[in-house]
């Protein structure tokens, strides 16, 4: 994606004929929130961007993939895999669009400290990974755990989740969400 956050998440919105106020109300995101994102004044959390996605509704995959991928290429090379976060969390997707695909793999990456914000997520589907490197807070309902290297989760999607590196290096795991609904 080469347009910066803000002006695609306007340039989306509009399409669908949502006005900032009726966005702000169906995703209980601040009105003054999306103006600024949209402004490019505030660089949203990976919760709060999929949070605000939610009301237009698409998914993060979509807003940050490419339509014009090869529907049925095979092989990707590292520099190949498409970022689809943004700021302290890196999310490297397998192939960029995944439309009339079953599975969303992703190689993540969290800096120290860093998170996937302080709403928790959720979607359909199951999830799962294993942490290659660090150490990742899982919190998934009421259970919360950190889980080191080769640690792994697996998960229903609908329960509300999150992701924290409460530790002093990178963390880097491989994840596989089905269906591509992140």
């Amino acid at each position: 994606m080469d347009k910066p956050i803000g002006q695609r998440l306007r340039e989306l919105r509009t399409q669908r004929g949502i006005s900032q106020r009726q966005l702000a109300r169906q995703t209980g995101v601040a009105n003054a929130s999306i103006s600024q994102i949209e402004a490019g004044k505030l660089n949203p959390t990976v919760s709060m961007l999929k949070k605000v996605l939610d009301g237009i509704p698409v998914s993060l995959s979509a807003f940050f993939g490419d339509e014009s991928d090869v529907p049925d290429r095979v092989f990707f090379r590292a520099r190949e895999l498409t970022e689809i976060a943004d700021g302290g969390v890196s999310y490297r997707q397998v192939g960029a669009s995944l439309h009339d695909r079953a599975i969303q793999l992703l190689r993540e990456s969290y800096q120290p400290g860093a998170g996937t914000g302080r709403h928790e997520i959720t979607h359909d589907g199951e999830e799962c990974g294993l942490v290659l490197r660090g150490r990742l807070k899982v919190t998934v309902g009421e259970q919360s755990t950190v889980l080191g290297e080769g640690d792994a989760y697996y998960f229903k999607s609908n329960q509300p989740h999150s992701f924290h590196n409460p530790g002093n290096e990178v963390c880097e795991l491989i994840s596989a969400c089905t269906p591509p609904t992140f």
